[in-house]
């Protein structure tokens, strides 16, 4: 299914001039940015931790891919919220990061499908090769944020950022 911004409640363009009211309208900053990176590298840094069940590591690196993509989408000048914000944040990554994000964005959305069921319905549903496979490629997808933060939005990568 494809994306569209006229039918989505769950996303909220705002107009960069637009004065910051409330959480909803936030500007972007760099500070912003490097604080949900802070939460991916330690998202990232967890779900690699063997300690961890497979269902945690699983979700933890879920966790890390959808901080990512509201980076993607707050630099954009978006917001998600409400019931269905994980679903609207993966979504939208096609139209704000290109067309070439759309394998991520529907892989990325799968992974929401199997989190959902682990960390709801039942544990011991994710196997070692998908807690492995996601936490990859939540890595590769940070790589080629911060690529795209720096051709996009260069005043938002933080320093030293790499």
């Amino acid at each position: 299914m494809s994306f569209s911004w006229a039918t989505c409640p769950f996303v909220r363009h705002l107009p960069f001039s637009a004065p910051p009211v409330g959480n909803w309208d936030a500007k972007t900053s760099a500070r912003e940015v490097a604080d949900l990176l802070r939460v991916v590298d330690r998202d990232l840094a967890d779900a690699a931790l063997s300690q961890l069940s497979t269902d945690r590591r699983f979700a933890t690196a879920y966790n890390a891919a959808l901080q990512l993509a509201t980076i993607a989408l707050h630099a954009s000048g978006y917001r998600a919220a409400g019931a269905g914000h994980h679903w609207a944040t993966f979504h939208v990554l096609p139209e704000i990061m290109g067309p070439q994000t759309q394998a991520r964005a529907d892989y990325f959305d799968n992974c929401r499908s199997k989190r959902n069921v682990t960390d709801y319905d039942r544990a011991g549903e994710i196997s070692e090769r998908d807690a492995e496979e996601i936490l990859a490629e939540a890595k590769t997808f940070r790589k080629e944020l911060l690529a795209w933060l720096t051709k996009n939005h260069p005043p938002l990568v933080p320093r030293g950022a790499q």
